[in-house]
């Protein structure tokens, strides 16, 4: 077991520092692969999450030279700093028993299973300036299913712990209906309607992942331990950017919300109290350019002011049935089981504000995402993230004075 003092995660087994191999012994894909898992798990426990500074960092000089210069104390002031207090700490070799002991993985961004398409929505908004938008070093997953397949087209569905039986009966439902369609349906693992969202998908024998603001290994929830046990265990994921033994925390939970968020296609808020933390993962996925729905409520309800305060102040698309969430994600492809698909264009399967702004584009003509902004009556901000997308899925090419429609795709 590795302890205080000891060389950091990125090394092999002879002891050397991340990066140092042998004179004349290239290391192997293996060797490689297993370098690059071992300085991650390394940094991912040497500075508390998200760590936007020792993020930069990674990205600058990879993992491996990272992991060795923080080891050494041979980085910027900003990473000294967030790392100060753990980096003397090589815990990687306990980290990766105590993961397999749960029958858990480290999944990194050098894996094909990591889901790079979701999480460019954080670089993309890091990019506009949103502060809580940084990407995870890696992450601890329990189940068999890739990650990057579980969050292929999901949904987030997340609401208040003291929920009342209107909520569960509308979580439950909603789950349900969506993990028949096959979306991943993708929650917090929370009492409550993320509990709801949890069993109801796994009772349609759906794929749900469930996104932890601590271990994977803490036993927490105490009362949704045998749920998170059955979630992995049942084609479904639990997840977790914390290394095992870490433990639950208030900030943690809100560091996590902005995983919930960037992961899925949407996050929909079944119920709310004007302060919690389901409010803050529809912040956080309105900021990342994500689709923010909410089920309204009884005017009474304390449990429903989050969700009408949202779609009062145009934050949140309201929603009340399965059709109406898929309509508003923009899964045109998802129907019911048994129902014949009519023809669909290539556009169906844009969101309404990537259709919106992919039909401001002109065909001969380059346009300034200012110009898209106003025709289409799309926020800047939004088309700004979109047109990258849109160039990518071959809707829109970017040209010398701004973007036009590509024309295989009319």
């Amino acid at each position: 077991m590795s302890t205080p003092g000891c060389p950091p995660a990125g090394c092999l087994p002879g002891e050397s520092e991340p990066g140092s191999e042998p004179a004349g012994s290239a290391p192997t894909v293996e060797e490689r692969a297993d370098e690059l898992h071992r300085a991650r798990a390394y940094l991912l426990r040497v500075a508390e999450p998200p760590a936007p500074a020792l993020v930069a960092f990674v990205a600058r000089h990879g993992p491996v030279e990272a992991a060795a210069r923080v080891w050494r104390g041979d980085c910027p002031p900003d990473v000294l700093k967030a790392t100060e207090a753990r980096r003397a700490y090589n815990l990687v070799g306990q980290d990766f028993e105590r993961a397999a002991a749960v029958g858990a993985r480290l999944v990194v961004p050098e894996d094909d299973e990591w889901p790079a398409w979701p999480l460019l929505s954080l670089d993309l908004a890091a990019q506009r300036g949103v502060t809580e938008a940084v990407p995870p070093l890696a992450l601890w997953v329990a189940g068999d299913i890739p990650l990057g397949t579980a969050a292929d087209r999901a949904v987030a569905v997340v609401g208040a712990r003291a929920s009342t039986d209107y909520g569960n009966q509308h979580a439950t439902d909603i789950a349900h209906g969506l993990a028949t369609r096959g979306v991943p349906v993708f929650s917090g693992a929370a009492y409550g309607i993320d509990g709801k969202a949890h069993h109801a998908a796994l009772a349609a024998a759906g794929v749900t992942v469930a996104v932890l603001g601590c271990a994977i290994d803490a036993g927490y929830p105490a009362g949704h331990v045998a749920l998170l046990t059955r979630i992995a265990g049942s084609g479904g994921a639990v997840v977790s950017e914390y290394p095992p033994g870490t433990p639950p925390a208030r900030h943690r939970f809100l560091v996590r919300n902005r995983l919930i968020a960037a992961l899925t296609e949407g996050t929909l808020v079944v119920e709310a109290g004007r302060r919690s933390g389901a409010r803050n993962t529809a912040s956080t996925a309105g900021a990342l350019g994500k689709v923010v729905m909410a089920v309204p409520g009884p005017i009474t309800s304390a449990m429903s002011v989050g969700c009408h305060e949202l779609i009062r102040d145009a934050r949140a698309t309201l929603v009340s049935t399965v059709d109406e969430v898929l309509e508003t994600v923009g899964l045109f492809g998802v129907v019911e089981a048994g129902t014949a698909a009519r023809p669909k264009r290539r556009t169906d399967r844009l969101g309404p504000d990537a259709l919106r702004a992919y039909e401001a584009l002109a065909v001969r003509a380059d346009r300034s995402d200012a110009e898209i902004a106003a025709e289409s009556g799309v926020p800047l901000r939004t088309v700004r993230a979109l047109l990258p997308e849109l160039e990518i899925d071959g809707f829109a090419v970017r040209g010398e004075a701004g973007w036009r429609r590509r024309k295989e795709s009319a």
